[in-house]
């Protein structure tokens, strides 16, 4: 029903009409803690209609949360207002959200409170993306000067086998300093791998599509047994990107996947590594919006990553195999962040799926744009 002015006869403004204008949600609920009402923000966040919102009770939407309600209660009796921050709710399709919730009483219709809900998944993401960024800057830069420290001598011990071996009649000493010999000159490949990251970028504008192709190569020849999937969105454009770099980030990644399953025993099914690409729209990265931006899924069906190394994955020296180095996802992910993306994980036994997101700028849509024409 329609509000009237008791003067001219013209129609009010309902008092809930100024709440469908609000960029965060805002949920009404009646003494019962029953929904009355739910903005367009509302329904957007929980991705369900007001309709369906509609007498739904506030703990079948937000699920239980031991310190939220009883605040309500007490809102409710003692007519107070409410704060809480970074609540985890769980909605009813088992979705996550990470929001603070302010409550304020009100007297509209039936509804009694007032909450204002506001997602900070965001946030947390930044965060979470700046501590990782910090503690793996730290990481690299140990590494670097052991490596640095540990190159110098290298070549003195390599050059002091050879002149030894020089010296020597016997071919069973002989072997002894070939042995020296090989392993330093395995050392020094080590060092080299982790000095590779701090190379200064070349950009230029590559097709991540023909950089995928070429990584789905050099698996095949490397690797008979696994089957490299396609699934790609060939509508994205190309971006600005030192394509070496590129190419060995993505190459470490699924090179690192590939290993996985070659290595599985009593593998019951088909092995097989999936590339897909899709656009990703208003996303944020390392604290920078853009419209649109690259996401590439590189996921196997392996047995996935342990549990006791899953959060320090990319950290220098750390790997699930005895025979690995632990640098090739490091190295990938430096040089990702050199690109301004970044790159997650998420395993468990039979899937393993690494995420890297690349921003997509104005000037590389606009560029492929002019190419295409």
């Amino acid at each position: 029903m329609k509000a009237f002015d008791t003067i001219s006869g013209a129609p009010q403004p309902s008092p809930l009409s100024g709440l469908e204008l609000l960029s965060y949600a805002v949920i009404l609920v009646d003494a019962e803690l029953a929904i009355r009402h739910a903005n367009p923000a509302a329904e957007n966040l929980f991705a369900i209609s007001r309709r369906n919102l509609q007498g739904m009770p506030l703990v079948r939407l937000l699920g239980r949360l031991p310190e939220l309600e009883p605040a309500l209660r007490t809102a409710l009796d003692n007519n107070w207002s409410y704060s809480a921050h970074n609540l985890e709710c769980t909605t009813g399709d088992n979705v996550v959200h990470h929001i603070d919730c302010t409550v304020s009483p009100i007297n509209v219709g039936s509804a009694r409170l007032l909450l204002e809900i506001r997602p900070i998944d965001q946030q947390l993401k930044a965060a979470k993306e700046e501590q990782i960024a910090q503690q793996q800057q730290v990481s690299r830069e140990l590494v670097r000067n052991l490596a640095h420290e540990i190159k110098n001598p290298l070549g003195g011990i390599r050059g002091s086998a050879q002149l030894l071996e020089r010296e020597l009649d016997s071919p069973a000493l002989r072997e002894y300093t070939q042995v020296i010999i090989k392993e330093t000159d395995r050392l020094q490949e080590l060092m080299k791998r982790l000095l590779s990251s701090h190379r200064m970028m070349q950009p230029g504008l590559v097709n991540m599509h023909e950089i995928l192709e070429r990584v789905r190569s050099l698996i095949h020849a490397e690797f008979h047994d696994i089957r490299v999937q396609r699934d790609y969105d060939t509508s994205l454009p190309d971006i600005t990107g030192d394509r070496e770099h590129l190419i060995q980030a993505i190459l470490n990644v699924a090179r690192n996947a590939a290993q996985a399953l070659d290595s599985e025993k009593e593998r019951t099914h088909k092995a097989e590594i999936v590339f897909r690409t899709r656009p990703a729209r208003q996303v944020t990265v390392a604290k920078r919006h853009y419209p649109l931006a690259l996401e590439l899924q590189i996921c196997d069906n392996g047995p996935g990553i342990p549990e006791a190394i899953r959060e320090r994955i990319f950290y220098p020296l750390v790997s699930g195999r005895e025979s690995g180095s632990g640098l090739g996802l490091t190295l990938a992910q430096s040089f990702v962040q050199q690109h301004g993306g970044t790159i997650d994980v998420s395993s468990r036994p039979g899937k393993t799926c690494f995420c890297i997101i690349l921003p997509i700028t104005v000037s590389d849509s606009g560029k492929a744009k002019e190419d295409s024409q």
